[in-house]
């Protein structure tokens, strides 16, 4: 009989007896890598005593909820708090007078510093706060501690040097390192290293200094004191070397900024910082007589003054000829609600003449620590 012809699959079919072959699945995707946790640092800020809740507010506004205060200690002129952020922005501070990054050591005499493991940590700390500057910032170092000129201190100095590059300097060398007991008492020691090669305080602008100039980190907190907005007009008084206009302007621009002095000299060294500090510009300096001023009345939002103490600067009974006729010369040109912000020494005169004023009142009066003295910082609001 003939066969049958075998019976031909359809292109595409699987034989009965032969299981299909699965896709591969595909690869599940890998899960990322955990992000490092971030490393918190703890520092320390010196500010002139007497305004810490000024440096505290300026702190939290600059670096936001990433920074935490430690509430263990609390000194006067010091604020301890930890920030996990990048440090250089606490060179930005413009109402502390230095900050310095702190850590603790657990070791019980300061020649344990010389062991291996805590003299690279301090190494790390110390390129940590470098790495902040230009290379060329540094040249010298500085080492305050107790017992400095002992023979551990000495090596300890002798070592540092020679690892990072910099010759021993005078007091308030470029890199500054402060070596303590911890201020909340125990065992174990604190590094302090400055974050910046000079003090915050001392700014860059300042090519022509006065006896008497007012601290700038000071002044930048009076200028806090006077609620700045981008449309005040702005005026001090007795403008010296033009500090106060010059923080002024470092908070924010503004409608207008004018200083007067009666003193030919102070005008010529204010215009010179002025000029540095990149606001010839925007800062009218005139010479004139602040009991005397060419202004309209109600013309000005805020005023400043860095008024004489009577010490390096005047005396006691100048002042109780000038201050009457300054507070009312300054209440002519201030608006309603203008807001007054004084420094003076002459505490008994300036609370005698503000019992008796009918056009200020006094909002708040602030004890600042400043070179030796404990002048006040007056805020006053034009009634």
């Amino acid at each position: 009989m003939p066969q049958r012809p075998a019976k031909r699959r359809p292109i595409g079919t699987v034989p009965r007896n032969v299981r299909p072959t699965r896709k591969p699945a595909p690869p599940k995707p890998e899960a990322p890598p955990p992000k490092p946790a971030p490393v918190v640092h703890r520092y320390e800020a010196d500010i002139a005593e007497g305004l810490e809740a000024l440096a505290e507010e300026e702190i939290l506004s600059l670096l936001g909820s990433g920074v935490t205060f430690e509430e263990r200690v609390r000194k006067p002129g010091i604020l301890r708090f930890s920030y996990a952020g990048n440090p250089f922005h606490l060179t930005r501070l413009k109402t502390v007078q230095a900050v310095y990054h702190r850590a603790y050591y657990p070791v019980p005499r300061p020649k344990a510093l010389l062991g291996d493991q805590h003299f690279k940590a301090l190494l790390a700390q110390i390129a940590l706060v470098r790495a902040l500057s230009p290379a060329d910032a540094y040249q010298t170092f500085f080492l305050s501690a107790a017992g400095s000129e002992s023979s551990v201190m000495q090596r300890l100095k002798t070592e540092l040097g020679a690892k990072i590059g910099l010759a021993p300097g005078a007091e308030e060398g470029d890199l500054l390192l402060r070596l303590r007991h911890p201020l909340e008492g125990g065992e174990g020691w604190e590094m302090l290293v400055r974050l910046s090669p000079r003090p915050l305080a001392t700014r860059n602008w300042r090519v022509c200094n006065r006896e008497g100039a007012l601290n700038a980190a000071v002044a930048h907190a009076m200028v806090a004191l006077t609620q700045p907005a981008p449309d005040d007009a702005f005026l001090n008084l007795m403008c010296g070397s033009g500090t106060l206009l010059i923080e002024r302007l470092l908070h924010m621009p503004a409608a207008s900024v004018a200083g007067y002095d009666h003193d030919e000299q102070a005008i010529i060294c204010a215009r010179q910082n002025v000029d540095a500090a990149g606001f010839s510009e925007q800062i009218s300096l005139r010479v004139g007589d602040c009991r005397h001023l060419p202004l309209p009345d109600k013309s000005i939002d805020a005023l400043v003054g860095d008024l004489p103490f009577g010490h390096l600067v005047g005396s006691h009974e100048h002042n109780v000829e000038l201050y009457p006729e300054l507070l009312a010369e300054a209440a002519r040109v201030a608006k309603p609600g203008a807001r007054c912000v004084l420094i003076t020494h002459e505490v008994r005169l300036m609370e005698a003449l503000m019992s008796e004023s009918a056009v200020w009142d006094v909002e708040q009066v602030l004890r600042v620590a400043l070179g030796g003295l404990y002048p006040r910082l007056f805020v006053l609001v034009r009634k």
